[in-house]
């Protein structure tokens, strides 16, 4: 009986302890019914656990600059899509198919096509 009630313990606490994990991984800040098209030029590319991250100034029809984030998976899954850690360096012009945020802040993940100076690039394994 005290064995049983040491694996339910066990049970309970690594229940109790992988909701974060799952939590995670959600994309309830995205709008999955939404693509936008980002055109800008990297400042910055993040290839780090948990997430790879490309961050670019992008102009819009008025000229003002808007400084997007837009995240990947980790590097990984990013190195099975051929993707490196120097796929994109500041300066590159991309174009970017991404997921936008719900409170419609310059923050994606990416969708879709990404061309990197006029160079089409592989985002999913499809």
């Amino acid at each position: 009986m005290a064995n049983q009630l040491r694996v339910m313990a066990l049970m309970g606490c690594f229940l109790t302890l992988s909701v974060p994990l799952f939590a995670h991984h959600g994309a309830a800040s995205y709008d999955p019914s939404k693509t936008v098209t980002v055109t800008g030029t990297v400042t910055e590319y993040i290839w780090a656990n948990p997430h790879v991250f490309l961050k670019l100034d992008a102009k819009d029809d008025s000229g003002n600059t808007s400084h997007w984030i837009i995240e990947a998976w980790n590097p990984v899954t990013q190195t099975s899509r051929g993707w490196t850690k120097n796929t994109f360096k500041p300066g590159d012009e991309v174009i970017v198919d991404c997921v936008p945020a719900k409170n419609n802040q310059p923050i994606g993940r990416f969708a879709g096509r990404i061309t990197i100076n006029g160079k089409q690039f592989k985002v999913s394994n499809e």
